[in-house]
């Protein structure tokens, strides 16, 4: 089965033709799936920052709510803005 066929389009590249700043993670989540890592990492360089956010904000909402898990949290969806956009830069420099 291609579960490429059943992605969603970006609104920004359909539209204007421009990529967005996500552009490229369900491909990259789909390439981590069949095991390709330096692949998934080559499409999406963010895609392990990002997966790390979601992990976390899952953790952060099924836990108690500390100070340090208000902090871990901001860290990581620090982390992960730094890889997107240096990921985008990199990907269109």
């Amino acid at each position: 089965m291609h579960l490429e066929k059943y992605m969603i389009p970006c609104l920004s590249k359909t539209l204007f033709g421009i990529e967005c700043l996500g552009c490229g993670f369900q491909r990259a989540l789909l390439l981590l799936l069949k095991g390709e890592w330096s692949a998934a990492f080559a499409m999406y360089p963010a895609v392990y920052s990002m997966l790390a956010m979601f992990i976390g904000i899952l953790l952060f909402y099924t836990t108690k709510k500390t100070v340090t898990t208000k902090n871990a949290l901001t860290i990581l969806i620090t982390i992960n803005l730094v890889f997107v956009i240096g990921g985008y830069v990199y990907k269109h420099l």
